[in-house]
């Protein structure tokens, strides 16, 4: 098989480095990539956001599956052009894509289906936002209702934080703002293969660390780390959340016509009152994705085309993101990287590229936030974390940072809610 991945992140080479393990792949583009997938994959550039240009890359590279990681091209009808175009891709249609692309429509999604998610109310005027503010009360919870990378959530106990989150989420004619009730509880994420019949296959639940800091300290990010499987986590865990959250899901956007295929990311609070959605994506979650697939055993390809149930290895696997100097306010680049291949040879490490590219020299430089994903397994969650910090310690980055607790035991039920 030809495949290409379309992407530039960690998401994107963790997904090249399984595709590159899979027997069935023959030959492998990432588009448009960065130093790391460069090392794998053949680089082409691209550009993500525009739906035809994905389209006509798919049919230049002549590729037996697209495999779309960001989710901008998701929204804006990458997968619909593919399609139309007769090539297979994985990745969910523009309607479908609306459940990321909308926490708005989401949210009418899940009551539709009766899926459990936090009250929300949604807004296009900064006043009346502003009044059921003060309704929902601290911890408030401030979201834009579109795509922001990530970083498009505010959750605080400060009130006038608040207000300019909303001010900030209602700056043009056609923005909206979603207030939720706060959900306190450990945070899950889960992701399902959902196959163009509705059939669903559940992968490992895995929890993410949202929060730039230490012991949740700071502002969100796009995920600062990331652990599987969940240790204290119930054993009915991931068929509770297919029942009560994915297949509902799924039945509904069939319901409206706009039936769902791809990947459906559940992000959830396990609250005292039960497990509640924190919020959907459609696309493989980042740095989630790349703990989950070191620790997959079935080839990527029969995953992704629906021919077999995912099967995982025994042991644990962990993600720490090195991020740049800067970040998430104004990242830093333009920086060397050095100790890459140190770390890279310790067993069971992989070092995961995101936002780097190579100079002339060859010299690899941050190129984004979010530099490096650096991942590790083990026969256990202590054994993959005590070799990701010590790969982790290998790398040399000018004013790097990086939280030092993901999958700390005494700390790992304990991320902050939303």
């Amino acid at each position: 098989m030809r495949i290409l991945v379309v992407g530039s992140g960690g998401r994107e080479h963790a997904l090249c480095r399984a595709l590159a393990r899979d027997p069935r792949v023959d030959a492998l583009v990432c588009a448009p990539g960065n130093a790391g997938t460069a090392d794998i994959a053949e680089p082409r550039s691209l550009d993500v956001g525009d739906p035809d240009a994905v389209a006509v890359l798919a049919e230049q590279v002549c590729a037996d599956l697209t495999v779309i990681g960001p989710e901008v091209p998701l929204v804006a009808g990458a997968a619909d052009e593919v399609r139309r175009r007769g090539f297979a891709v994985f990745g969910p249609s523009a309607a479908a894509a609306r459940l990321e692309g909308s926490k708005a429509f989401a949210k009418q999604v899940m009551r539709a289906a009766g899926v459990p998610t936090a009250a929300a109310r949604d807004h296009t005027e900064v006043e009346p936002a502003l009044a059921d503010l003060d309704a929902f009360g601290p911890p408030y919870v401030v979201k834009y209702d579109g795509l922001a990378a990530g970083k498009g959530v505010t959750v605080t106990e400060d009130r006038e934080a608040a207000v300019a989150a909303v001010r900030a989420s209602l700056r043009g004619p056609d923005d909206r703002v979603v207030l939720e009730e706060y959900l306190d509880g450990p945070e899950v994420s889960l992701f399902a293969i959902v196959t163009e019949s509705g059939a669903i296959m559940p992968l490992l639940p895995a929890q993410d660390h949202k929060r730039v800091g230490d012991g949740d300290a700071g502002p969100n990010t796009g995920g600062m780390g990331a652990y599987t499987p969940l240790p204290w986590a119930s054993q009915g865990l991931s068929a509770e959340i297919v029942q009560k959250v994915i297949r509902p899901t799924v039945d509904e956007m069939a319901r409206r016509g706009t039936p769902f295929s791809g990947l459906l990311y559940a992000g959830l609070a396990l609250t005292g009152r039960g497990l509640r959605v924190v919020e959907f994506n459609v696309r493989f979650g980042d740095p989630e994705t790349q703990a989950i697939l070191a620790l997959l055993s079935t080839p990527l390809t029969d995953v992704l085309t629906g021919r077999t149930t995912p099967r995982f290895r025994s042991g644990a696997a962990i993600t720490v993101v090195v991020a740049a100097a800067g970040y998430p306010q104004s990242p830093r680049l333009g920086d060397p990287i050095r100790g890459l291949a140190a770390a890279d040879a310790l067993t069971g490490v992989d070092v995961l590229h995101a936002g780097t590219r190579r100079d002339e020299h060859g010299q690899v430089l941050s190129a984004g936030g979010r530099v490096l994903s650096v991942t590790a397994i083990g026969s256990n969650l202590e054994s993959a974390r005590g070799s990701a910090y010590e790969a982790v310690s290998r790398i040399s980055l000018a004013g790097a940072h990086y939280r030092t607790d993901i999958g700390d035991p005494s700390r790992m039920r304990h991320t902050a809610g939303a």
